[in-house]
């Protein structure tokens, strides 16, 4: 059988992200729909010694409230150096910092991307290679799309040949699961909870921010903290 998820892309994600990732053979990057204000396409948290801190890139969205994700371009040129001497900042003290900054560094002063799509798509397949990820990442655009939310999902895993979607739980609210039934295709809801913590900078613990915590406290072995 072949799995498959299909989410927006998110800037620098949580470990749960790369989790549903790692679950299945092709993970669909699900851009062509309207880019959603105070999310996680653009932005993302994490940890410093005053709490959680926002790392947003500024995009241009005034006037194009319909603008699906893949069009949306940034609206600030220097949000990378920005974000990288935040980070430097942060984690400067982490265990695994140095073995990894020269990665981060260029993956942030290197990036010329002018769409919030394409700067997600470089950090993410970047993050997929370190954690040892092997998945398949496709667009959205690659494929035919077609109307209502869930009939556009049936159709995406249809045209990939999967038999199996795996979705995020949050899906549950509007999902209607006979029409993936009545495709023929398996629906699964992944699973979120039972985390084991690790190391973590500035207590207390918490799960819910960018992967890059994960790595720079753990190294080579954030990928025995994925589920998957």
């Amino acid at each position: 059988m072949k799995k498959a998820a299909i989410i927006q892309s998110f800037y620098i994600p949580w470990k749960g992200y790369f989790d549903i990732i790692n679950s299945v053979d092709e993970f669909i990057l699900f851009d062509d729909m309207q880019y959603p204000r105070r999310f996680w396409v653009n932005r993302n948290r994490i940890k410093t010694p005053e709490g959680f801190k926002w790392l947003s890139i500024p995009v241009k969205v005034k006037g194009k409230f319909h603008q699906p994700i893949k069009d949306v371009k940034i609206d600030y040129p220097g949000w990378n150096m920005k974000h990288w001497e935040t980070i430097k900042r942060d984690y400067s003290k982490a265990p695994c910092f140095k073995h990894y900054s020269d990665i981060f560094e260029e993956l942030y002063l290197g990036c010329e991307e002018e769409y919030i799509s394409r700067i997600n798509y470089r950090f993410i397949s970047k993050i997929c290679e370190l954690l040892g990820i092997k998945t398949k990442i496709s667009w959205s655009m690659d494929y035919n799309l077609v109307e209502g939310k869930t009939e556009r999902l049936v159709e995406l895993c249809r045209q990939a040949g999967a038999d199996e979607y795996i979705s995020g739980p949050a899906a549950k609210a509007y999902i209607e699961k006979e029409k993936f039934k009545r495709a023929g295709i398996k629906l699964t809801y992944f699973d979120y909870s039972g985390y084991e913590e690790y190391t973590q900078l500035y207590p207390p613990f918490i799960h819910e921010v960018s992967v890059i915590d994960l790595i720079f406290n753990t190294g080579d072995y954030a990928k025995y903290y994925l589920k998957s």
